[in-house]
């Protein structure tokens, strides 16, 4: 699929729902904290158009333009959290250990 000259990416529904759902999230955060559109983007250096883009949820913005945002609104810490806690990976890695073999031996001083 290309799209002005640039492919675009072809996303499973559920990847557009959780960006839908990280977008509106944005937007929520933003109006609790009672900043304009225009306040945001001044802030992020984007458009207002791309901030309404990313509240959205639009995948062809990039994950910069995103962090800015988080960091306009004062979330950008937030953005670490993701990933932060791999069970899943924490629990192939351990599939992965030797098994069977003993620990070193601890000298003891005499």
């Amino acid at each position: 699929m290309y799209i002005m000259g640039r492919k675009a990416a072809v996303l499973l529904p559920s990847v557009e729902r959780k960006l839908s759902q990280f977008g509106n999230q944005l937007k929520m955060a933003r109006l609790r904290r009672h900043i304009s559109v225009q306040l945001v983007s001044e802030r992020a250096g984007i458009s207002r158009a791309t901030l309404w883009a990313i509240e959205k949820g639009s995948p062809s913005v990039s994950i910069g333009s995103y962090a800015q945002v988080l960091l306009a609104i004062g979330l950008i810490d937030d953005l670490l959290l993701v990933a932060q806690d791999d069970e899943l990976g924490r629990k192939l890695q351990d599939l992965n250990l030797p098994v069977g073999k003993r620990a070193p031996k601890v000298k003891k001083h005499e």
